[in-house]
């Protein structure tokens, strides 16, 4: 049996997604398996419902299987989080095609874009400009606006950084890329039109207790206590304060000095916004230096993000999704994780420090509601098999 994939985060699963499965169930007959970030997101936040909450959902419009992105990766660079997701598609052994959503309306660009990547010229000018103190995605626009100038309003779009980062990562792999136009509205945006909005409308929507039910599909449940990073703020300030220069440096996506920006900055400031707005230049993005934030917090290092992906966390699935299980039982090339206690016992070392630090992901998450949850949830909440 042959799958289709997704790479997605689902923070929170809107009529959006819905949208992009049912196009995808009209292209291909075959199965959909959605490769989806836990507790953490590429942006450095953390996600609003939990993990268990999104995939069911997720199962329930549409997906077959819902396997969990790790926190290593899902919280790093576009590069990292698409090469990952990528990596995971590719070790299902069955995977035939990879869906993604962009704004582009005309995919073609995109494919001619990932193309110049493999450009020396290209990458050299990238190189450069990173070298005088640009952040990679200025680099990657300064570099296409210099080679191929009518490409470079398509990397200025984020759905579109990721459909790049997708399409780079797929070379070599066997999956076909298939693009399905984003609809509604645009990343990011606030606006609502005909039941579309982003997720990131979405999240202010729901975190200030406001009425989003017409956003997201009819059998998503409501989320009534919703994650909030701002409730990690002192654990985050006391992990910042407990850790050395050295500590900082060995930090995902700390470099060039930037450890001691940081340091510096822990000691003259209180609250996160402040360390942010010090510690901030042109190299780096906010959500760089959050993803920086949310690794010191889980305690993710530079040798981590090294590691190839180790394993499969199956988070949910529906009688279809079972059956496509059974394939990938087979044909995989990576442990499928299906009951936490047994198969944390059979991985290992490496691979069990990069599910310790979903593990803890998780633990830490339930301190991130107004109502706190339990410990160990990863051990307590059983797969969720969704019945048609």
């Amino acid at each position: 049996m042959l799958t289709n994939a997704v790479i997605c985060e689902y923070n929170p699963f809107h009529n959006g997604h819905k949208y992009q499965l049912d196009k995808i169930k009209e292209i291909s007959a075959n199965p959909i398996t959605a490769v989806m970030s836990g507790s953490f997101t590429q942006r450095g936040d953390i996600a609003v419902a939990d993990k268990f909450t999104r995939a069911e959902t997720a199962v329930k419009n549409g997906a077959d299987l819902v396997i969990e992105l790790p926190t290593v990766y899902a919280c790093s660079s576009a590069q990292n989080f698409a090469a990952a997701g990528v990596s995971i598609a590719r070790s299902l052994g069955c995977c035939e095609n990879l869906f993604f959503s962009t704004e582009e309306s005309e995919p073609e660009l995109l494919i001619r874009a990932a193309e110049l990547f493999e450009d020396k010229k290209f990458n050299s000018l990238v190189k450069s400009a990173m070298d005088d103190g640009m952040y990679y995605p200025k680099a990657v626009e300064y570099a296409f606006r210099e080679t191929a100038p009518e490409l470079a309003e398509v990397v200025t779009k984020p759905n579109n950084i990721l459909a790049l980062e997708y399409l780079k990562s797929l070379k070599g792999t066997g999956i076909e890329p298939i693009i399905i136009k984003r609809e509604g509205v645009s990343h990011d945006s606030g606006d609502i039109k005909d039941g579309f909005s982003s997720a990131s409308n979405i999240r202010k929507l729901i975190l200030n207790g406001r009425d989003y039910g017409d956003l997201v599909p009819e059998n998503s449940p409501k989320i009534n206590h919703p994650a909030d990073i701002k409730n990690l703020e002192k654990a985050i300030l006391y992990k910042f304060r407990t850790m050395s220069v050295d500590e900082l440096e060995n930090l995902p996506d700390v470099s060039e000095g930037l450890q001691n920006r940081i340091y510096s900055s822990i000691r003259n400031y209180n609250s996160l916004e402040e360390i942010i707005c010090n510690i901030k230049t042109k190299r780096y993005t906010h959500a760089r230096l959050r993803r920086i934030i949310i690794s010191a917090l889980l305690n993710i290092t530079k040798d981590d993000l090294k590691e190839p992906v180790p394993y499969l966390r199956v988070l949910a699935f529906n009688e279809r999704g079972a059956e496509l299980l059974g394939g990938i039982k087979k044909s995989g090339t990576l442990p499928i994780i299906t009951n936490v206690a047994d198969g944390y016992k059979k991985l290992g070392d490496k691979a069990k420090r990069i599910f310790d630090i979903d593990l803890r992901a998780s633990d830490i998450y339930s301190l991130a509601t107004d109502k706190i949850k339990k410990c160990g949830e990863d051990f307590t909440n059983p797969i969720s098999l969704v019945k048609d």
